[in-house]
């Protein structure tokens, strides 16, 4: 189907009184088919309703054109039509006359008795055959939504504007209105272009949802294609396998959108001080027992002892979140899974390669594999009896759990999967669940089992509702589990700063791993601002409150010692390896510069040697799993053809910004 309207960079500015203007848009591309029905959504404040003005004529772009077919918008005209929130009925005129004024207007070149066809089907159409001589006075919310609606269509435009049609109606005749609605966009085959803030009314009705971006200068962030057969009915929408998947992906971005508000409007310019070239920082975090580093680092004042007086702690519900937050610019650093900033590096997000700095190791182990308790009763104690069972029930899709495509959960649990000749793309499905949702999805059954940080692991078991098959430390002791990530550029820009950050966070590393900190630290984490969760599921050494199963219920973390921080090319490049080998990004020709660049061992050993901490030692040997394969680092492409079970996989040149590459 051919492009139908078509709008190219557009930018709205706005003259402000006293000078100076205000950008509302900014580079607007959209493009959209014949009987195609489109939803904005977006907060308050990001131009949704100005954008509709735009297509309808109202308002004119400050540069760029809006084409409908392969006419240029140059104003108002009736090939566009406006349904407004607030009905704009004319108050002394009746039902009919209201449309038939429209009608007579635009179609007055039509004899006088098909005029009037045109006005009795469309009353008819929207159902007040009944009301036809009432004005609008004695019509209900709805009633009067309804004239408007048969007003637009009865002139037969070519596009339908709908400007928050339902806002002002009561729930039950909102809905009654959708399902007429999208009865009447089928019957017409009209092109619909809406602007809503009801995320399950934007996923009824539309085919695609655009999401725009926070104003000012407000752009298109995301576009939502809504795979959901036609003609649709409200029960079966919900009912469809992606509903959920599609109605969270946009309620992330209008929670992402927010977040960054909040953290715009509390952002400060840079302060310099103490020899530093920044000292509030905003560092972002997941609630994992991993982050008890930050934590500490925050609660202790070590961000303080070495000059970052205004730390704050920005807390995320997913790895996603941190993702975004770090491309965004929106903070300076966070704590990220192993995997991140190779994967980030790479262009894992989407296809555009982001260096990013990794110079500490803040933990270590801490994952592990659950299961359905059900498993545990059918006999699956082992990986080769998750084999036998999926092999006992081809006709059953299992499911399971992962926090990121990046992180070492998820490259864990397809190395084990594959290793016990499970192809985690073909035998089971891998859905991406944040940290915290994992327990409450395996106990709805939308998922079979999870790879996880704890305390999620611990928590499943304590409950009752699932149990550890395998931890970290059977698949790989003393795996990277989570690391401190920055921007290339904002360690270039802020070199002093960033070996502070890495000093404070080592010290609460140390701190962490002191025994006699245990509980203090168990109840700093356990706070709402953290993870927010009972003690009893935070445990930093062996579990104080055994269960059944306890043996391989925990795999506690490792926050500082021997070969424990300091940032490892050898385990940067077994993940580039294993993200090509499933596809997630490819393996670069150029590896030993993006080695270099992303592992800055040089940073942390600065860090550590200003901490007089030069008696750490740090080889960790070679990296060999369970299955007993020894990565050969000098021959990775070798390795990565020796994998019986893998993706198809591709290299490529993985071009980064030439100026960065001396960063320090």
């Amino acid at each position: 189907m051919s492009v139908y309207v078509a709008v190219d960079k557009i930018d709205k500015i706005f003259p402000l009184t006293g000078g100076g203007t205000y950008v509302a848009l900014e580079g607007i591309g959209l493009e959209m088919k014949e009987g195609e029905f489109v939803s904005l959504i977006g907060h308050s404040g990001c131009g949704k309703s100005t954008l509709l003005n735009i297509f309808a004529g109202l308002d004119r772009p400050t540069e760029g054109t809006v084409m409908l077919g392969d006419q240029p918008v140059t104003g108002p005209g009736p090939d566009r039509m406006v349904v407004f929130q607030n009905y704009s009925l004319l108050p002394w005129m009746t039902v009919r006359q209201n449309i038939a004024l429209a009608v007579d207007e635009v179609l007055s070149h039509l004899p006088a008795a098909e005029r009037q066809d045109i006005i009795d089907h469309h009353i008819k159409m929207v159902g007040l055959s009944h009301a036809v001589d009432k004005p609008p006075a004695q019509l209900s919310g709805g009633m009067k939504q309804r004239v408007a609606i048969a007003r637009a269509l009865a002139i037969r435009p070519k596009l339908l504007l709908l400007d928050e049609p339902f806002g002002a109606l009561d729930a039950l005749t909102r809905g009654n209105m959708q399902e007429q609605l999208m009865q009447i966009c089928e019957e017409s085959k009209v092109t619909c272009l809406m602007v809503t803030h009801d995320v399950d009314e934007a996923l009824l009705l539309s085919d695609r949802v655009v999401m725009l971006t926070n104003g000012p200068a407000s752009n298109i962030g995301q576009i939502l294609e809504v795979d959901i057969p036609r003609p649709r009915k409200r029960l079966e929408v919900i009912n469809h396998p992606s509903y959920y998947s599609y109605r969270s992906e946009i309620i992330y971005f209008l929670n992402q959108q927010k977040r960054i508000k909040q953290l715009r409007a509390r952002k400060k310019g840079v302060i310099a001080r103490h020899g530093l070239e920044k000292i509030n920082l905003e560092i972002g975090f997941v609630p994992l027992t991993a982050c008890a580093p930050l934590a500490v680092a925050h609660e202790k004042g070590f961000f303080t002892k070495h000059g970052l007086d205004e730390v704050s702690l920005v807390r995320e519900s997913s790895w996603r979140g941190i993702q975004d937050g770090i491309a965004g610019g929106h903070l300076d650093g966070a704590q990220m899974p192993s995997g991140m900033p190779v994967w980030l590096t790479l262009g894992g997000m989407n296809n555009k390669p982001l260096p990013i700095v990794s110079s500490l190791t803040m933990t270590r182990n801490g994952n592990a594999i659950t299961l359905d308790k059900r498993f545990y009763e059918q006999g699956v104690h082992t990986l080769n009896d998750l084999k036998r069972m999926l092999l006992e029930t081809p006709d059953k899709r299992h499911t399971f759990g992962m926090v990121h495509p990046a992180s070492m959960h998820n490259l864990l649990l397809r190395y084990w999967l594959a290793a016990g000749a499970i192809d985690p793309d073909h035998d089971v499905s891998l859905n991406t669940i944040p940290p915290a949702q994992m327990v409450s999805n395996l106990q709805s059954g939308n998922i079979d089992g999870y790879c996880v940080g704890e305390p999620w692991n611990l928590r499943a078991a304590v409950e009752g509702i699932g149990y550890t098959i395998a931890t970290d430390l059977e698949i790989w002791s003393g795996h990277p589990g989570k690391v401190l990530g920055v921007r290339e550029d904002w360690a270039l820009a802020y070199p002093n700063t960033h070996i502070a950050l890495v000093k404070a966070l080592l010290e609460a590393c140390q701190y962490c791993m002191d025994e006699n900190n245990s509980e203090e630290i168990r109840q700093i984490l356990s706070r709402r601002e953290y993870l927010s969760t009972d003690l009893e599921y935070i445990q930093l050494g062996i579990p104080t409150s055994l269960t059944e199963h306890t043996e391989r219920e925990y795999a506690h973390h490792q926050f500082y010692g021997t070969s424990v921080n300091r940032p490892s090319r050898t385990e940067h490049l077994w993940i580039m390896t294993q993200l090509a080998r499933w596809g997630n990004t490819p393996f670069p020709r150029n590896w030993v510069e993006i080695l270099e660049r992303v592992c800055r061992v040089n940073v942390f050993s600065t860090a550590a040697r200003e901490l007089g901490l030069s008696d750490i030692t740090y080889s960790r040997g070679p990296v060999q799993l369970f299955d007993g394969v020894t990565f050969n680092a000098e021959d990775p492409i070798g390795y990565l053809n020796s994998l019986a079970i893998k993706h198809d996989v591709y290299m490529a040149e993985v071009v980064l910004d030439a100026a960065l590459a001396k960063a320090g």
